[in-house]
């Protein structure tokens, strides 16, 4: 009984009591008084600890920062085809553009949270066990990488976590976590592993060693424009340990990007095809530690919507976990961790009746490598306070190697840019008891960086002639982010939470060293870009009663020296910096603009109407404005790009058998702008997402869904000559999920 208990306890994170689970509630006063439904909110189930804000397990209930998890049950069942997609039940999670991973370029696919941050480089921290998922050189997120079947469970901490995890965590965390990297973090404590000694094999047979019934989850999916995909996740026990091993095959023939009015004969389908295999090790080491060994493999191509324009990403991962529990009041875990990959990509500029396109650039080669260790300790009071204090560092090294200047049928110049980067960390976080019904956090981290070998030459490639050599001086700097927080019971069903954080990023090495030209659109790279600063707050009440929770959040950021494109002249013509600019083109520049704010209110209600049916809905309202900019005056009072000022999910799960299951999803977005100027409107839209199961066996069972069911049209991008690009049509899937 010991053993079920601990197990019990150990798998708590993803199976947690039902008395924790999130009630739902009917949303009123939102938005025109309208009922939406969010399906993925609406089964959400809050585990008793969240890792993400402190790296160490604090109860969700005293966190001051806004905390969503998602289990992992709850990100297979919503009706979509990539977990990004599944993700955007959040109304405050979006990526870069509307467009997902399913047909977006990797470039693209950076994470914004709240509308803090809406770049190809994202400005929020995604984890996948731990270790970063944000590019080494670029800082975007191949989505394509991380596992479905074999998720427990999501955790996006908004507004928070920049002080245990810093550089890059600004607008907060998006931690994904597998189900063996839930068995025994650090802070899921085996309450009673002094308690017994770890099982040891019956016998020295092979029969004996080896459990012959594994478990797993398997996955095969078909759909519209070609797209299958089969994933599978296998754990078995061998002697005292467990080998996952888990794997995916994705294809995707695609559909065009360009709106029906606009297209034309150069535009092709664009697909996309991926594939990646990994494995893991956990091993017990005496009575209370545990050694985890991982690696990965992944690669991917795809077609970017024109002969001509087209990318790959290869991939090969692994790292070291050692989690340790001396007692039951102390714990701590390392990780160490080395990632190599390459990423290519080419870039064409399309003429006016799109029967031709030229090539622009060709980006063949961008090796990039990160290495990365981490050390976190955490330590309770018997007065139920904590101490969690631990030490990090990341490295990377990346460079881009791309042609370009292309005449008379071939590029003409080459290019090699880049440099290194790394920072080290190291935070203290404090959380007590201040009184019988408020608990208060407080932190501090400091961050050492240096960017080194900064480099970029331009050559002739018929000559050899060096035509730009430079070499960057090293820099450096040091970094403080600390963070405070008060969680006040205010009555049994009440709780207000007040939470603010200063964070920092550095400029990725993608934004320093290389320029960069898509269509008639030419970015120039700036070496001398200062360090982003953010400045967060927030205020949240929520009350919880019953079989209904409401919730509403105030949020403020003040982002200083911010990242951003700039648009610096107009085509035809030779410009300073840029260079020339063909006609309808843009030249552009990444600079630092002074100041700008991004605020605004989360409200959500969730309702558990019976045992079969919970409903939800969720609506952000998110002013995003430029208030400061020295450099380029006319910004002031302009929106950021990619940000629509309000968003709205509504969702239901109603079973109305054991055996089926109807998951619908509504998503409404204003408009927002394409790009800086706020020139380039991309219209509102309104999604209906519809999913199903049933239940065959108590191991199998078949669904469908429908992303945008109504083939709503979903305005992606618009160049200045007027071409819009659209995202997922209507698409239809169909498939067996089973697990054993």
């Amino acid at each position: 009984m010991k053993k079920i208990r601990r197990c019990i306890r150990a798998s708590c994170p993803s199976s947690p009591p039902p008395q924790r689970q999130f009630s739902c509630g009917i949303f009123t006063g939102i938005l025109l008084g309208s009922l939406l439904i969010n399906p993925a909110l609406a089964q959400v189930v809050l585990p008793d600890f969240v890792v993400s804000t402190s790296r160490a397990p604090t109860p969700a209930a005293e966190i001051p920062f806004s905390v969503t998890t998602l289990p992992g049950e709850t990100l297979r069942a919503t009706p979509t085809a990539t977990l990004d997609d599944a993700l955007r039940t959040i109304p405050g999670f979006s990526l870069f553009r509307r467009s997902g991973s399913l047909t977006a370029n990797p470039t693209a696919q950076g994470v914004s949270l709240r509308g803090l941050g809406p770049s190809g480089t994202s400005r929020s921290l995604v984890l996948l066990d731990g270790v970063p998922l944000n590019d080494p050189f670029g800082g975007w997120v191949a989505w394509s990488k991380v596992p479905r079947e074999s998720l427990a469970r999501a955790e996006l901490i908004r507004g928070g976590g920049a002080t245990a995890w810093g550089n890059a965590a600004l607008g907060g965390i998006v931690h994904l976590l597998s189900h063996q990297s839930t068995s025994n973090p650090i802070g899921y404590f085996r309450s009673e592993a002094s308690e017994e000694t770890p099982t040891t094999p019956a016998t020295s047979t092979l029969l004996g060693y080896f459990d012959l019934k594994p478990t797993g989850r398997l996955a095969v999916t078909g759909g519209a424009y070609g797209l299958r995909s089969a994933e599978l996740s296998v754990d078995q026990t061998i002697g005292t340990g467990t080998l996952q091993l888990s794997g995916r095959d994705f294809a995707f023939d695609g559909f065009s990007l360009v709106a029906p009015e606009d297209r034309g004969p150069i535009d092709i389908a664009a697909a996309s095809r991926h594939h990646w295999f990994a494995a893991r090790w956990t091993q017990p080491v005496g009575t209370t530690d545990e050694l985890t060994v991982s690696a990965r493999t992944f690669a991917e191509t795809r077609n970017n919507g024109t002969p001509e324009q087209r990318n790959s990403s290869h991939e090969n991962f692994g790292s070291v976990v050692y989690n340790a529990h001396p007692s039951k009041k102390f714990s701590w875990s390392a990780l160490a961790y080395a990632q190599d990959q390459t990423f290519a990509s080419t870039f064409s500029s399309v003429n006016a009746t799109r029967t031709a396109e030229t090539p622009a650039s060709n980006q063949y080669a961008v090796p990039a490598t990160a290495f990365g260790a981490a050390w976190t300790g955490s330590l309770n009071h018997p007065d139920g306070s904590q101490n969690n204090l631990g030490l990090d560092y990341r490295k990377v090294r990346g460079e881009t190697r791309e042609y370009f200047t292309y005449t008379n049928g071939d590029f003409t110049r080459q290019r090699l840019a880049g440099g290194t980067q790394d920072i080290t960390g190291l935070f203290a976080l404090h959380q007590r008891r201040l009184a019988p019904n408020l608990r208060g956090t407080l932190g501090g981290r400091w961050d050492f960086w240096r960017e080194l070998n900064g480099h970029r030459r331009e050559t002739s490639r018929a000559t050899g002639a060096v035509l730009r050599d430079e070499t960057y001086a090293k820099n450096d700097g040091v970094e403080f982010s600390p963070s405070a927080g008060l969680v006040w019971e205010t009555a049994p069903d009440w709780r207000v939470r007040v939470a603010a954080q200063h964070s920092f990023r550095r400029p990725t090495l993608n934004e320093l060293y290389r320029p960069f030209r898509v269509g008639n659109v030419i970015t120039e790279a700036n070496a001398a870009l200062k360090t982003e600063h953010a400045t967060s707050a927030e205020l949240g009440l929520e009350h919880t009663r019953d079989k209904f929770t409401l919730g509403a959040a105030l949020f403020w950021n003040s982002l200083s020296d911010a990242v951003a494109n700039v648009t610096l002249a107009r085509g035809p013509g030779n410009f300073p910096l840029v260079g020339f600019v063909p006609a309808g083109g843009l030249g552009r520049q990444r600079l630092n603009l002074d100041r700008i704010r991004v605020q605004g209110l989360e409200l959500s209600a969730k309702w558990q109407s019976s045992p079969a049916l919970s409903l939800s809905a969720d609506y952000l309202y998110n002013d995003a404005t430029v208030t400061r900019a020295t450099i380029a005056p006319a910004l002031v009072g302009k929106r950021l790009a990619q940000v629509p000022r309000q968003s709205l999910t509504l969702g239901a799960s109603w079973q109305p058998t054991k055996k089926l299951l109807f998951t619908p999803r509504l998503r409404a977005l204003d408009r927002q702008f394409e790009d800086d100027e706020n020139l380039l409107r991309l219209g509102a839209v309104l999604v209906v997402d519809f999913g199903a199961s049933y239940r065959v066996t108590g191991k199998c069972e078949f669904y469908v869904s429908a992303e945008n069911l109504t083939n709503s049209r979903i305005e992606t991008g618009r160049s200045t000559e007027g071409i819009v690009n659209t995202g997922t049509p209507r698409l239809l899937l169909g498939g067996v999920r089973c697990a054993w």
